[in-house]
């Protein structure tokens, strides 16, 4: 029979080996892997009888290709044979094997080379092996996620149940897995899913006392379009209504928005409370020195992207050690599990004494905030549900968070590929630890 090669177009790896399947079967054999502008260039075959290499103008390169690609060769065929992963222990040392001699050799660089000189065109050469070599590596970590799954489900039906609940909540990988290390195989499922939930629970930080009923400066820090302003005028109109508004201020470091800062006068204006702002040229150290005998001060913050230079002088400002700033990171529901990971990137060097979670009402999910808080370790002190002020806010208690994320659960069961997705990350997170 001849040999079938295509070529196939995707956004991502699991898609582009979702077409080869669907076109050619799961006996097709990957020949090369590319990354494209846009996504995934992947090669295939159908019938194939693997050649010899040719010869290129990098011979210590070309060496390493061809000892990973025949340790490729082998972690799939034994791959094929034992179908399970869970089996035992040698599919996960062949597969770090593979991995850490891919990784070793796309971090090459030219001049690591003992050539002394190299041509444009080897240049070139060299970047294209290094993709290929990640897209391998790549392509291996989603079929030992595809294995992983799979044997679980068969040999612990269970625990795959417990697994799919916790995608459905939107939970990441590393927190179910977490949690699963917990749970008893030989428990009932009702018992197992209110164990893990209870575990789900614990894992959730909640200050004792009311951050603002504390009193002292606390800052809402965190990216554009998240809810600080209006989580402060709730925090404000909560304060008033308990203590009055002889003992509260607020302070704007925002110069950026015109409407925050009349949004901020007009709070003001109605609950009595003074509102200053940080004026061009001045700290809010100076800012805050004629409002040192108010009992509580909120700062309302400019939210500035990553890259902007603004950004790192407004974190050294409320970094700096004479004002003991209580800062905490405003995060919506709403946003994606990669944005709320890069507001955690981006603010966390002004040291954080906590999260607020926004926007609850308007989220599919709230296990995605939730798995950020609980993975980088911040204490939830607020969430907030709606427009009105200040009746849409509550003090955090993890029982309460935990229960909203079960009924805010994804009715429709997630797929077998889903699952395998998910569990290649939790492959991929354990050969990093190891």
């Amino acid at each position: 029979m001849a040999m079938q090669v295509k070529r196939f177009f995707a956004a991502d790896m699991r898609q582009a080996m979702n077409r080869v399947k669907e076109e050619l079967g799961a006996d097709a054999a990957i020949l090369s892997t590319r990354r494209l502008a846009g996504g995934v260039e992947l090669t295939a075959a159908l019938d194939y009888s693997a050649q010899p290499l040719p010869a290129r103008a990098n011979p210590e390169l070309e060496a390493e290709l061809r000892k990973t690609s025949q340790k490729i060769l082998s972690a799939k065929t034994d791959f094929e044979q034992r179908a399970q992963i869970a089996a035992g222990g040698r599919d996960r040392q062949l597969l770090d094997s593979v991995l850490e001699h891919t990784a070793e050799v796309a971090r090459l660089r030219p001049d690591e080379n003992p050539a002394q000189s190299r041509s444009a065109a080897d240049q070139q050469e060299l970047a294209q092996m290094r993709s290929e070599l990640m897209g391998l590596r790549e392509l291996i970590e989603l079929q030992m996620g595809n294995m992983g799954w799979q044997g679980l489900r068969q040999q612990q039906p269970g625990q795959a149940a417990l697994w799919r609940k916790l995608q459905q909540m939107g939970l990441p990988a590393d927190v179910i897995s977490s949690l699963m290390k917990k749970i008893p195989q030989d428990l009932q499922p009702r018992q197992a899913w209110k164990m893990v939930l209870a575990l789900l629970a614990r894992s959730v930080q909640t200050p004792k006392d009311e951050p603002v009923m504390q009193g002292g400066v606390i800052a809402l820090v965190g990216p554009a379009g998240m809810g600080k302003t209006t989580t402060l005028a709730k925090l404000a109109a909560r304060y008033v209504l308990e203590h009055g508004a002889q003992n509260i201020a607020i302070v704007s470091m925002d110069s950026y928005r015109i409407g925050a800062q009349e949004q901020l006068k007009t709070l003001g204006r109605i609950l009595n409370v003074p509102v200053s702002h940080v004026e061009a040229g001045q700290s809010l150290e100076q800012a805050l020195l004629p409002l040192a005998k108010k009992r509580i001060v909120l700062v309302d913050t400019a939210g500035l992207p990553a890259s902007d230079p603004q950004l790192t002088l407004q974190l050294d400002n409320l970094t700096s050690r004479k004002l003991p700033i209580r800062n905490y990171l405003v995060l919506a529901a709403t946003s994606q599990a990669q944005v709320l990971k890069a507001a955690w990137h981006a603010y966390k060097r002004c040291g954080l004494a906590g999260c607020i979670i926004t926007k609850l009402d308007e989220a599919v999910s709230m296990g995605e905030v939730l798995g950020m808080a609980i993975g980088q370790g911040l204490a939830v002190a607020y969430t907030t549900d709606g427009p009105k002020i200040p009746d849409d806010i509550q003090v955090s208690r993890s029982h309460q968070l935990v229960s909203r994320a079960v009924r805010m659960q994804n009715p429709d069961e997630p797929g077998e590929e889903v699952m395998a997705e998910l569990y290649a990350g939790v492959c991929q997170k354990a050969r990093h630890v190891v």
